[in-house]
This record gives C-alpha cells, structure tokens and sequence, in this order.
C-alpha cells in the first residue's frame, strides 16, 4: 500500500473526514484491521483565509507548495489538497513536487462522467463558483456543462461556509438554504451538484437532494485509495 500525503487544515472540519473516509475505504477493500497509510500537513486556516479574501493567491501557493514538499520528504507517494478552492494554487504544489498530485476537480469530473451527466450544478465558495480554475477543468477535460448559482446565491454560499460551515457550525436553516439552491439548478437543467466545498456535504447528505450530489471530499479520498492499492 502506498502512502497518501494531505494538505489539511482548510477547514479541520472536513480535513477529519479525509481521514475517516480514508480508512473506511481501504476497511471495506482489504478487511481485517488494514487502515490507510497517510501523512498529514495542516496549515493555520485563519493564515489562507485572510490571505484569499486579501487576494494573495502566490503567498498561499508558497505556503501549500511548502506543505507539499514536507509530505514528499516525509515519504507520500501521492499528495492531496483537502479543499476545493485553495486547488486555485495547484500548479504551485505540482512544481514543487516529483511525486503525483490529485487534483479534486479531476478526481470529480471521472465521476460525474461514470455518471453519464452532462450538465451539473456547481456550489462552493465564490473563489470556486467564479474563478475558472475549476469549472474550466471540468469543461475542457471532461466534457461537461456547469452551471453557477446566481449572484444573490453565491453571496450566501459564501457567507455560510465561512462564517459557519469552517467553525463546525450546520444548521438546519443552511441546509435549507442549499437545498433550495440546488433545486433551482434543477430547474436549469442540472442532473446534479457538486458540492464543491468540502464541507457542504457534512451540511447536505445525498439523499436529501433533489439531485444526485457529489461529495468532492470523498471522492477524492476515493480515487487516491485506488491509487494507493493499485
């Protein structure tokens, strides 16, 4: 089994889960007491979050470049970054690097593709939703057609995941509020959403959808575990 570094700490709320899926996975694969091979690296969110809001994306590429190379060093064989919106940066861990880096919208496009949808929903942060580093990969690399809330929706995305979703705060009326969001990308057309926050699925389980909803965190842990066990 190889080793699987993680970038953490982006929020620990969902960096936790990283880990939990993680060992599930490779239980349910190999049975007996087999658990997951991982090194974690997990920065101080309060740092990346005041350096994404000041719009200093190099000084967060330095920092996850940095994280990068500790878990290189450290012995991974893999690296992930467990966030979607700091995936911004991707190409400063990937230059940092010898060993592979998975990169969540990638991981999330092959499984919206075994999926056979073509039109998916987008919902994160509005670094995610806005800026194309995300939506462009899944455009060109897979094929697919992604659809963003509108402008008053994103404002509350936004507000929610950073001022209650990172501090461990779900409440029923945020889950509400995504609910209805994802209903109205229905209505547009999407086959399904992409929580593309990796905390939105702690908030919005599956089955409470009105569409089929993509879990980017497990996902991710999912197609790094393949990797691991190949």
């Amino acid at each position: 089994m190889k080793t699987i570094g993680m970038i953490g700490g982006m929020s620990w709320e969902s960096s936790k889960m990283y880990y939990q899926f993680a060992n599930e996975i490779v239980r349910e694969k190999l049975g007996g007491s087999h658990s997951a091979k991982t090194i974690l690296s997990s920065v101080d969110f309060d740092e990346i979050e005041r350096y994404s809001f000041s719009d200093d994306w190099d000084k967060i590429g330095d920092i996850m470049a940095l994280h990068a190379k500790k878990l290189e060093t450290a012995g991974s064989d893999i690296v992930l970054l467990c966030t979607n919106t700091i995936h911004l940066v991707s190409n400063a861990i990937t230059q940092a690097i010898d060993v592979p880096f998975l990169h969540i919208a990638d991981a999330t496009g092959e499984a919206i593709r075994e999926k056979g949808m073509k039109k998916v929903a987008l919902l994160g942060t509005k670094f995610t939703m806005e800026k194309d580093f995300y939506t462009k990969k899944l455009q060109e690399d897979y094929g697919l057609e992604v659809l963003i809330p509108n402008e008053t929706d994103r404002e509350l995305l936004q507000s929610m995941i950073y001022n209650e979703l990172v501090k461990g705060i779900f409440t029923d009326a945020a889950k509400t509020i995504c609910l209805e969001i994802i209903k109205k990308m229905e209505a547009q057309g999407a086959e399904g959403a992409i929580l593309g926050c990796t905390e939105l699925p702690i908030l919005v389980p599956d089955h409470e959808a009105s569409i089929p909803t993509f879990d980017t965190a497990k996902i991710h842990v999912q197609k790094a575990i393949e990797f691991a066990l190949a």
